[in-house]
């Protein structure tokens, strides 16, 4: 059997890893459009500090692919699905043959309609050449406005900032990381990233991007014009489903999959940030690997079935540790909220609970418990006679697990 992946990201990756790591007999071939091995996108944050050199951007060094059987073919754009043929066709002249196709296609960064986003020393943050090319502005100009204040934003402003860049974030909406925090905790994280000596400003949006040669002038609808040597947009991403729908696979937000991972077309297989299951377009870390593994079980037979996966985001902002989990803004929904904080050392605390049971979580200024706070929400576990408790710090989690 072959097994053709279409993308060497963490989705693709971990596909191949994991199907290998089963006793998969199969050839692999995996098709990647960047020059790179694989390369879990947090350290690009990592090498923009400055903490980590370029050789330990990288997962994997080349002869551990080739000691697992695994042919890699960088710089090889896939640009054609043939399902009814089962071929890809590779950098627009050649056909490849499959049993099985996984299309692990990844996401692209979005660029909103603002006039001039497409002007020199504007940049967006997703691949590795970006992130070099940005590194390169730096070095040169450290004056950087970063047009977004959700996890990709903050995390792009503190790696910046490391690098002694003088940084500007400005979020849309009236909070940072306006999906993940509800006010009071995005209020805390605002002071904290204050402290670093990013500045902020919320409730702005950019209409246009004015390039003089030296500087760029930032236009807003609110008024009041901003000047910065460089730019950042960090609006979020789009799953790449091109291939997709020109191969005539259902395609919604994403690339359509039921709960085996299986496309419209049964022999090929969708995982990644690509991926729509349950009208859901995940595009985090957990759900690739999550439907990485899931996918290869299937492959080699066995009767899994994925599920979903609880949405889980972790960052750390001048030491502050911010995670969010599941449902923390719900709206029209019968919920309750317990919360609790410390100020003086940045803690936060909240659970949205529903019948008892937590469906959402926010923790901050401290890791301890958030552990089992998912496990809890993952179990389904009723915390009804805990409640009043189960946010202090000394709390024994024992009791319920």
């Amino acid at each position: 059997m072959r097994v053709c992946i279409v993308g060497n990201g963490l989705a693709g990756a971990m596909f191949a890893k994991s199907l290998r790591d089963l006793g998969g007999d199969m050839d692999i071939d995996i098709y990647g459009e960047e020059p790179y091995l694989y390369y879990p996108r947090p350290n690009m944050i990592e090498y923009l500090a400055g903490r980590i050199p370029f050789e330990r951007m990288f997962a994997f060094e080349a002869d551990w692919y080739d000691k697992r059987r695994l042919g890699v073919h960088l710089k090889t754009p896939v640009t054609g699905l043939f399902p009814d043929l089962r071929e890809i066709e590779i950098a627009g002249n050649q056909r490849e043959t499959y049993d099985v196709l996984a299309v692990a296609s990844g996401a692209r960064s979005f660029v909103p309609p603002i006039k001039g986003a497409d002007s020199s020393h504007v940049f967006t943050f997703r691949t590795l050449d970006e992130c070099r090319a940005l590194i390169d502005r730096l070095q040169k100009k450290k004056g950087l406005i970063i047009l977004g204040g959700g996890l990709l934003g903050l995390e792009i402003a503190r790696g910046a900032r490391a690098r002694g860049a003088d940084v500007d974030v400005v979020e849309f909406f009236g909070r940072l990381l306006p999906r993940q925090l509800d006010e009071e905790g995005a209020a805390l994280l605002r002071k904290q990233i204050e402290g670093m000596g990013i500045r902020v400003h919320l409730g702005r949006a950019c209409r246009e991007i004015r390039n003089d040669g030296e500087n760029l002038r930032l236009q807003f609808k609110e008024g009041e014009d901003m000047v910065a040597e460089s730019t950042v947009i960090a609006a979020g991403v789009r799953p790449n489903i091109d291939l997709a729908q020109s191969a005539g696979l259902e395609t919604d937000k994403g690339l359509v999959v039921n709960d085996g991972l299986q496309t419209s077309h049964p022999s090929i297989y969708g995982i990644g940030d690509a991926v729509q299951f349950r009208d859901r377009v995940y595009g985090i870390i957990p759900a690739a690997f999550e439907q990485a593994r899931t996918a290869s079980r299937h492959v080699i037979g066995e009767d899994v079935r994925y599920t979903g996966t609880i949405p889980s985001n972790t960052l750390k902002i001048a030491g502050l540790d911010v995670t969010s989990v599941g449902l923390v803004n719900p709206e029209n929904e019968e919920t309750e909220e317990i919360g609790w904080r410390e100020e003086e050392r940045g803690m936060y605390k909240k659970l949205v609970l529903r019948d008892g049971m937590i469906i959402g979580a926010i923790w901050m200024g401290t890791k301890q418990g958030i552990g089992e706070i998912n496990r809890l929400i993952a179990a389904g576990t009723s915390i009804e006679q805990w409640k009043n408790d189960i946010l202090h710090e000394d709390f024994d989690f024992s009791v319920i697990l």
